[in-house]
This record gives C-alpha cells, structure tokens and sequence, in this order.
C-alpha cells in the first residue's frame, strides 16, 4: 500500500484477521466448514479437520496422500481451499515470490475419496500459476498464468484460453501491475460467477507505462538491464477494464463503465449473490470521488449507485483491511456493507442493493478498525476498535439492525490488543492478546459471551496486569506547541539512573499508510541495531503524528494532506522539543532512524531540524516526492501538475543543504519499490553542499535489503557501528551548578 517498512519490522494495525468462507487460508490458517462448526489446517505434511466446541483434531487426510506418483516425497502444502460440495481439494505448492509474496505457483487438485491427485496447467511452465479457483459447481478451475486467464475441465483436464487479447507483460488479464498490487493490496484479478458460466476479470493495460530501469552489475561480465513497470507520480494510470467471459464461448463482454480509464481506477470488483449483476468500485485519479457501479453482466450496463467525495482522498476498504476480501454481502445479496469515513470517522453502514437506503451501523467519535464478522442469524456485526487507547484494539458488536449501541466483547481488564479468527456462525473465535508487557497468547472462546472452550486457558484469569511494573517499556502521551497530542513509547535504559542524561535514538516512519506506536510484546525491537537499546544505555522513542494511520479519525490522517513531509516531520520535531526538555536526556546525543517512509522521515528531520537531531540513518528513502508511484504519492499529494509548489517543499533533496549532523545514507541498487535513483539525486545534492557523510549502496538488494549471504548481519554491523560512534551510549552524570 505504501512504501511503509514491510520488511523491518511487522506492523500489528495492519495484521487484520478476515475470514471468509471457502477463502485460501494463509499459511498455517485454517478453512472453515459451512456451518462453522469445524476447520481444516495444515498438520504435519497433512490436513487435518477440528470440531468445535471441542476441539477434537482428527486426521483429515495424511500427507502421504499428497505425493505424485513417481514422486520421492509429499507436496508442501503452502494453500490449500476446498470446492464448495468438499469434493475437491485444492493445493498450492511450489510457490514464487511476485513482487512482494508468493502469488506464482503449482497448484494440484485431490479428491478427498478416491484420492486422485493431478496437475492443473498441465504443459504451462513451471510455477507459472496464480490464484486457481475451483468453480461453485466443482466441474472446472481457473487460473491466470502468464497474464492470461485459463479454465480447465476437472473431469477430461482439457485447457481452454479464456482471454482472446493474449495477455502480454504489458497486457494484463486477471491479476495487476505493479503499482496495483503495491498500493490497492490487488492481486487475485478474476472471480467466478455463481453459476460457473461465466468469470469476470481485470484488464489492466500497461502499454503506456515507462519502464523503469534498474542495472544488475553482479551476475554477469556484463551489465543487465532489468526493466520494471513503474508509473512516476504524474503520470497517468494504466487504463483498467472489468470484463465477463463466458466460458463456453469464450466472448467477453466488457462493462461500460463512465469515466476515460487513463484517469481512473477500478480497485475492487464482485458478483452480486445471484449473480445478476457485478459489482465494482471506482476512483478518479486524485482518489477524491468514490462511485460504486452495479454493472449487468450480459449488456455490460453501469449504474452508478453510491458516490463519496473527500476534500483530500477516500479511504477504500482495501486501505484498511490490507488485503482483498469479498463482497460483504447481507440479507441473500438484497444489501452489503461498507466503510467510510464521511462523518469523520471510519463507521460501517447497511447499504441496499441499489444504494438508495443507507442505515449508519456504528455511532460515535471512534475509527472502525475492523470488519470482522457478519452474523446474520445471531443480527450482529462483530467489529474491532479502540474508542479510548488509539494504539489498543478490542472487538466489539453492534445490532445488524442500526437500532441499540456497540458493546464491548473483549474482556475489559487485558488493555492491548485484541485479534479474533471467529467461526462463520458467530459461535467460537480463536482470541489473540498481547501488550508491550505480555507475550502474545491465545485461546478459543464462545461468543457473544466470550467464555474460554473446554479445556481452554482463561486469558482474563491468566493475564497479570502487575508485569507492567517489570518492564522498562511505557507509553505516553506529549502535547506540542501546536497543540497536537501524539502518542509515544519509550524504552528506558536497564539501570536508569535519574540522576544521569541518556542519549536518544528516535525511530520514525511518519509518512501516510503506517504506524509505529502499537501496544504489543515486542515493540521496540530494531532490525537495524545488533544488540539491545536498553542494555546498551539508549533512550529508544518512537512516536506516531498526525498522518499515522491510527484510529483517531478522518482530521487526525488527512491533516497531511498535500503537506507530506511538512506536517509530519513538524510534529514529530515538536514532539521530540518537549522530550528535549526531560532533565534526564543528553540533548547533544540525539539519533533518529527510519527505513523507506521512515528514512525519508529522517532526512527530514536532520535537514528541517538541525538543532534537534544530530545523528542520523536513512535507509531506502524516498529523498524527493516526485521519484515515488502515482497511487501512493497522487493520493497524499494531489497531482504535482497542479501543485509543483507543495512536492517541492515537502521533500527531502529541497533541505539537504541544511545537513550538519552525522548521516548514514543506506539504499539497495535492486530496489523496485524506492527505486535508487533516490539516494543517487540526495547524494548529488549533498556534494553539491559539500555536506559529507557515510553512504551504503547494497548491490541488487531489493527494498527489504536481505538477498544474499550475510546481507542482514553486515547491516545490523553497520548501522551499530555508526550510532555508536556518533551518538555513543550510556548514561553521564548531570552536570551540577555550583552556587555563587
């Protein structure tokens, strides 16, 4: 979504748990039954099935089953999802990494009676498989390999081509470029008709996008030229077409929906229940204007049945639950749920079929951080939130009527957060707990009441709110000048003396889409350090401004809005003058770090705010608003067509003159995410000035900087090395003034 720090650490707010029925389950999740009254997991090589509420685990099938006939060993199950009937058993193995996961593949179909197991795509290369579906009636699958949209028969295995403009790298049918499946969380471009006759899909056409141009100089003599597909802010989007094929004839009928496809998006896209209709969401370029259109999938027909505006961008369902999920559909499809933040907070609302009656389900001043599930039998909508402790979260419900107030499900008492897997019936849920004190645990609940399962660990009885005295953890809250209230934890040295000034080493991101102030166990830990703040005699501080993607409302993100790198960096400054004035923190050893939006953070910093920051390491930063992806950087920034002013004024390369502390400058020439071409135009910048500092060019690391043998452990080294020289640590003595 954005280029947050996906790799250093794992960001907990956007860890939401979806569930939804016949779903591929993550790696080491489970998929439900239809009456949710059991699942299925991986288990040794195998599946195995549990019963609730008494979690009996049974051998559902062992792995042996799994092994191809003249193979030596079973198939690694990495995905697997059932037909609708259970006849079929869908696997997927022999995963490659696209992009950022591991969407390519081999996929092979079990059935779970006779145990005949085979290949889907046979003759298609290796691993070349994406997203493979059985049909609702469990005769056929598709799949999308090689940008084209595929359907085979289960029964003969024959292969039918279902995309007649042949998919090319430029042309894409069923999945997405690059920037889509960055920024929208889009990547399965294709669904199945409830009739299994038909199957609509994206057409994203790349053809007018420039490649971007990476160099590798280490795999060869030569050097090799590796292009990736990369829309520059400014430039406009790949046109995107939502198109139903027949399956029989292999005619697609493309939807005729309003708008030139150059200056719009098409971010999310499902079959009405009854398979009349297709439903799908539109943004314009800026991201401003929302529509939702029901389309008719034999004439192609739109109807535009809901529109939201936004004086700065719309927040889309795929921003806050960070993956793509259905349709969330109510009532045999005569309704669905959705989320916006028109009343300036993120609440959910019961829209009809036809958007003409809308029913706001949730009341009040808090964010919805979550859909979690819908149960229509019990008429209630489970939710996570966290109306009073932005950096907590707790599940809750609310009638499916929009008549009575939330409540709260979550036990009270265990301040943090809260993560549920909750079975389709709204009977038993699998309840996650962890705060900055208390190591992640987990136990299975029946709700509404929220009692532990027999057998099971009572967490509110198990749970010691006395640890917190244990730890050298603690959150707070700081009041700027300008009176802006951010959050902050800070991690104390092991053997804090108050009678001493400890050095400070902030971690930032700052930047839109991302947070870092989370009450977890856990937080804290640096992928960047090699050995511990704390035993080490740092102040560690993280604080999250106005633009962090917390749950205080529409004002508190969008504030930033065309003032990235403005806004942000101010308050984090602001923040960091209070902490200055602590009598326990040396103000002339204060560091700050960030990885991608958070390197960009500390160039900011060091630049805007000399007089605060002294040390300073910047991994993989976006150095200039206008070397990032349109989606992203159009969103938070508007269009630099119409506003050059606010892109230069919000970037880093425009304050590197003002350089007077220690800069350690980190990028992978292999980056396709903050392309290196960043740290080469700061760099440039910076002799100009004749502003010196230490620079680390990893050849053709990507933007996670861990390919190769010893890459991690040599950054680790570095960075240490560096903060240690220039920001040493350990606590001196306060300095006494003697009385004249």
């Amino acid at each position: 979504m954005t280029f947050r720090p996906k790799y250093h650490r794992i960001i907990v707010f956007i860890l939401v748990q979806i569930i939804v029925v016949a779903a591929f389950a993550q790696r080491g999740g489970m998929v439900w039954t239809k009456d949710g009254n059991a699942f299925y997991s991986g288990e040794d090589g195998g599946i195995a099935k549990t019963e609730l509420p008494s979690l009996t685990k049974t051998t559902f099938l062992p792995a042996g089953v799994f092994q191809p006939a003249g193979a030596d060993k079973p198939l690694r199950i990495e995905d697997f999802s059932f037909s609708d009937d259970l006849g079929k058993l869908l696997i997927f193995t022999n995963s490659k990494r696209v992009w950022r996961q591991n969407t390519r593949g081999d996929y092979w179909v079990l059935d779970p009676g006779t145990k005949l197991l085979r290949q889907l795509g046979k003759g298609r290369p290796e691993s070349s498989l994406m997203f493979a579906k059985i049909s609702p009636d469990g005769t056929k699958a598709a799949y999308v390999s090689e940008h084209n949209v595929y359907v085979e028969d289960l029964a003969t295995g024959s292969i039918k081509k279902l995309t007649s403009d042949n998919g090319t790298k430029k042309l894409i049918n069923g999945t997405f470029d690059w920037v889509y499946e960055e920024e929208f969380n889009c990547r399965d471009g294709f669904r199945w008709a409830p009739d299994s006759k038909r199957i609509a899909y994206w057409q994203i056409d790349a053809n007018q996008i420039r490649d971007f141009f990476m160099v590798n100089n280490t795999d060869s003599i030569y050097s090799q030229i590796v292009p990736v597909e990369y829309p520059k802010v400014g430039d406009a989007p790949s046109p995107a077409k939502a198109g139903v094929v027949d399956v029989a004839s292999g005619q697609t009928t493309w939807m005729q929906v309003p708008g030139d496809p150059a200056q719009h998006y098409i971010v999310r896209m499902e079959w009405a229940p009854d398979g009349k209709d297709l439903i799908l969401q539109q943004l314009n370029r800026k991201q401003n204007e929302s529509k939702l259109y029901l389309c008719d999938p034999v004439t192609g027909a739109a109807e535009n049945i809901l529109t939201e505006t936004d004086e700065a961008w719309v927040s889309t369902l795929n921003e806050w639950l960070g993956s793509e999920t259905g349709w969330f559909w109510v009532d045999g499809g005569k309704s669905f749920i959705w989320m916006s933040e028109k009343d300036g907070w993120s609440h959910l609302y019961l829209i009809s079929r036809d958007g003409k009656q809308e029913t706001l389900l949730t009341r009040g001043k808090y964010d919805v951080i979550s859909l979690d599930l819908i149960d229509e039998k019990g008429k209630v909508v489970y939710f996570s939130a966290s109306p009073q402790k932005a950096t907590q979260k707790y599940l809750y419900q609310v009638p499916l009527s929009g008549k009575g107030v939330f409540t709260l499900v979550s036990p009270a008492k265990m301040e943090g957060r809260h993560s549920y897997t909750i079975s389709p019936n709204g009977k038993y849920a699998l309840q996650r707990f962890t705060n900055y004190y208390t190591q992640s645990m987990s136990a299975w609940v029946s709700l509404p009441n929220h009692q532990p399962l027999p057998g099971q660990d009572d967490l509110a009885a198990k749970f010691d709110p006395a640890a917190k005295a244990d730890s050298n953890m603690e959150f707070f809250e700081i009041t700027t000048e300008d009176n802006v209230t951010v959050d902050g934890w800070m991690m104390k040295p092991k053997d804090f003396d108050p009678q001493k000034k400890y050095p400070v080493v902030f971690e930032v991101y700052s930047y839109p889409g991302s947070s870092t102030v989370m009450d977890y166990y856990g937080v804290g830990r640096s992928s960047i350090y090699d050995g511990n703040y704390a035993d080490d005699g740092y102040l560690y501080i993280s604080l999250d401004n106005r633009g962090s993607a917390l749950p205080k409302g529409r004002e508190w993100r969008k504030s930033v809005y065309r003032k990235v790198g403005q806004v942000n960096s101010r308050d984090q400054a602001m923040a960091a003058k209070q902490i200055m004035a602590w009598d326990f923190v040396d103000t002339s050893r204060v560091a700050v770090w960030g990885w991608s939006g958070g390197g960009s953070s500390t160039l900011d910093l060091l630049f805007r705010y000399p007089e605060i920051y002294k040390t300073g390491i910047a991994v993989a930063p976006v150095t200039s608003l206008l070397l990032y992806d349109n989606i992203y950087t159009e969103r938070y920034m508007g269009l630099p067509q119409e506003n050059m002013e606010d892109y230069l004024e919000g970037s880093a390369i425009t304050y590197a003159k003002n350089l007077q502390g220690h800069l350690l400058l980190v990028h992978g020439t292999g980056d396709d995410n903050v392309h290196f071409q960043n740290s080469e135009m700061l760099v440039n910048e910076l002799i100009k000035y004749n502003k010196q500092f230490q620079y680390m060019a990893y050849p053709m690391r990507s933007h996670g900087i861990f390919e190769g043998e010893g890459t991690r452990t040599h950054l680790r080294t570095l960075c240490t090395n560096f903060l240690r020289e220039y920001c040493p640590p350990g606590g001196v003595p306060k300095v006494k003034v003697s009385k004249p």
